[in-house]
């Protein structure tokens, strides 16, 4: 997909939706300078070209009884597009794993798992991660506590 041009409109529109969605479009037209209309306007063609994607609540992990996140690497016995493809759609599936990245170095894979406790991720891996075909190993690294988490990208300072 190509790159989206933005001008200092778009990118205040953006900064500000990324820090609270919940803006009326007189709050947000105030934000970026601009009238309601247009900023409806601006907001709408920002979809329309998939900058922006959706609009969430972000939940407190702790508060909703999933405090623990793992870091599992995944080796795979081979890295061919079937297997990838498979390893893909599985963890696709799985609402426990809330982040998947393809990864260069050692590991194929970086996931983060979110769990209420170790015996549920023991449970996650023994009857879901370790069944599937094609896995090689699995390291698993226990968070201690979060430092920082963002969901606002740093569209300003491009």
């Amino acid at each position: 997909m190509p790159r989206h041009e933005f001008d200092e409109i778009d990118v205040r529109i953006l900064d500000a939706l990324q820090r609270d969605s919940r803006l009326t479009v007189e709050q947000l037209g105030e934000k970026a300078g601009l009238s309601p209309s247009p900023a409806a306007r601006r907001v709408r063609l920002l979809e329309q070209a998939g900058v922006i994607r959706g609009y969430v609540a972000v939940l407190d992990q702790e508060k909703i009884g999933l405090p623990i996140s793992v870091f599992a690497s995944i080796k795979l016995e081979r890295q061919r597009e079937e297997e990838l493809d498979r390893f893909q759609a599985a963890v696709a599936r799985w609402p426990e794993i809330v982040e998947c990245y393809l990864m260069t170095g050692q590991r194929d894979y970086l996931l983060r798992i979110v769990v209420k406790d170790l015996p549920a991720y023991e449970a996650f891996l023994k009857q879901k991660l370790t069944r599937l075909e094609g896995v090689a190993s699995i390291e698993s690294s226990f968070s201690l506590g979060q430092v920082k988490h963002s969901n606002v990208l740093p569209i300003a300072g491009r």
